[in-house]
């Protein structure tokens, strides 16, 4: 089925009359069905190891939108905590972890081959959704990048100006650079068997890829993007790979041909003007509509959206917000969003 599956055909290269549509954190706490869930699961790391439960909210945005790809629910940092760190959530206040700052923290890692114990229960959910989505849809496998891993492990928490990883950086730098590598390593892992249960996509998440400048841009985004891009395709050749260096600005010019990503997903600081022309000659983009569209809705997000897919309308181009949808979201704006592109 692959050839029909309108996601699969942007990532080749096909520019399309009406392009795939799919949403960053279209499973979430906008929908009633996934807090019923969320609530049935106890916790947000139960409901992310539980494959049934993970399975269905996964499915929840696809039974009531039909988007054309389904992305996998689970969490950028349950692969430190497959490779050791303790990790928990405070409600209201986000993911806390155990840190690592010395060299006896990092020794005390878990062996990259171990991370496969703790991560079973995400591979059962793809095997599960691989059964049971659409014959249309297609489904992503996602990782976090090592950078944005690394920030969240470093500081033991999310940081506004991700100080606490820059300090280490710049003042243990072979440290960093061992747990860079050490994640590095673990995602390749990661991605590899999401795609042996049946991942047809992989997308690297690096949300705080901005906050590295210059030469540090290079070093530690786009270097660990192409390392874990090279592994992915030499393992599993014709799998895509999705690469999203959030708020990258000039970096996202030229990003897709030195990480060898099929696709450069867009945050909404860009315009997609400017995206058309420096990103998308390059290949397929994703994005990038802002996420607040989805809170005030109206003939605003209408016009915002048909401005978007008329810029990217000469090339391969992934419909999708510039960032994960909010929670106090309406889920009538995501219909209408659709309609948007779907019904010019």
């Amino acid at each position: 089925m692959a050839e029909t599956k309108k996601l699969l055909r942007a990532l080749a290269g096909e520019v399309q009359d009406v392009p795939p549509i799919w949403m960053m954190r279209q499973a979430g706490r906008y929908l009633p069905e996934y807090r019923a869930t969320r609530a049935q699961a106890g916790d947000f790391l139960s409901l992310c190891y539980n494959p049934e439960l993970a399975a269905e909210v996964t499915l929840q945005p696809i039974r009531r939108y039909g988007f054309d790809a389904a992305i996998l629910f689970a969490d950028i940092l349950l692969v430190p905590q497959a490779l050791g760190a303790d990790l928990w959530f405070v409600t209201g206040e986000g993911p806390r972890l155990s840190t690592i700052t010395q060299q006896s923290e990092f020794d005390a890692l878990k062996p990259i081959a171990d991370i496969h114990e703790t991560l079973s229960p995400v591979y059962e959910t793809v095997r599960i959704l691989s059964r049971e989505l659409p014959s249309d849809t297609t489904l992503i496998g996602f990782a976090g990048a090592p950078w944005t891993v690394a920030t969240y492990m470093i500081a033991g928490r999310g940081t506004p100006d991700q100080g606490p990883a820059h300090a280490l950086r710049e003042g243990n730098t072979a440290l960093f650079e061992a747990l860079l590598d050490r994640i590095t390593l673990a995602t390749i892992e990661y991605l590899s068997a999401q795609i042996e249960a049946g991942a047809e996509v992989v997308k690297i998440f690096d949300s705080w890829a901005g906050s590295l400048k210059g030469d540090a841009f290079q070093k530690y985004a786009v270097e660990p993007c192409r390392v874990i891009t090279q592994a992915i395709k030499a393992r599993h050749p014709g799998i895509p790979v999705i690469g999203f260096p959030r708020e990258a600005g000039d970096g996202y010019i030229g990003f897709a041909k030195a990480t060898g990503v099929d696709c450069v997903a867009l945050d909404n600081s860009v315009s997609p003007n400017w995206g058309a022309e420096h990103v998308q000659v390059d290949g397929c983009v994703q994005g990038n509509l802002a996420s607040s569209h989805m809170v005030t809705g109206g003939q605003a997000l209408v016009d915002e959206t048909r401005r978007i897919v008329e810029a990217f309308s000469n090339g391969p181009h992934i419909f999708n917000l510039g960032h994960g949808i909010t929670p106090d979201a309406d889920p009538a704006n995501v219909q209408l969003m659709i309609d948007a592109v779907r019904d010019r």
